[in-house]
């Protein structure tokens, strides 16, 4: 999958943990300079989307009602967002459960815990694959 070879800016953040929220907002913000969009559910995801127009889409894998995998399908039925891509922050990283996140469309995931300072970086390097 292709990107544009824009700098990374806006992300769209899907999480429903108040904490880890805040703690993912600190580290992408604040130490890492992007643009972030914090949605507490797919629900909340999929009513911003199009006025926030994220690069890249990073979203927990356990949510009530709308979990992190059902919430990408609602995503990538939007036509406009067929191709951005998606990286999952789960606990739940066994070998199966990746090559199930993968084959849902994701280009990577991340292993909670994380670690904040990091957290950018890595972005970034995720990013850097796409191009």
């Amino acid at each position: 999958m292709s990107v544009s070879h824009a700098a990374l800016q806006r992300i769209l953040w899907v999480e429903d943990e108040e904490d880890i929220r805040a703690v993912v907002e600190l580290a992408l913000e604040v130490i890492g300079g992007f643009t972030l969009k914090s949605c507490s559910s797919g629900a909340g995801a999929l009513d911003c989307i199009e006025t926030f127009n994220p690069q890249l889409i990073l979203l927990d894998v356990m949510m009530p009602v709308m979990d992190g995998p059902s919430t990408l399908r609602a995503i990538r039925e939007k036509p406009a967002f067929k191709e951005v891509p998606a990286v999952f922050m789960t606990a739940k990283v066994q070998p199966d459960e990746v090559r199930q996140y993968l084959a849902l469309g994701a280009v990577d995931v991340i292993a909670k815990p994380f670690d904040p300072m990091t957290l950018s970086d890595s972005i970034r390097e995720i990013w850097s694959r796409l191009e």
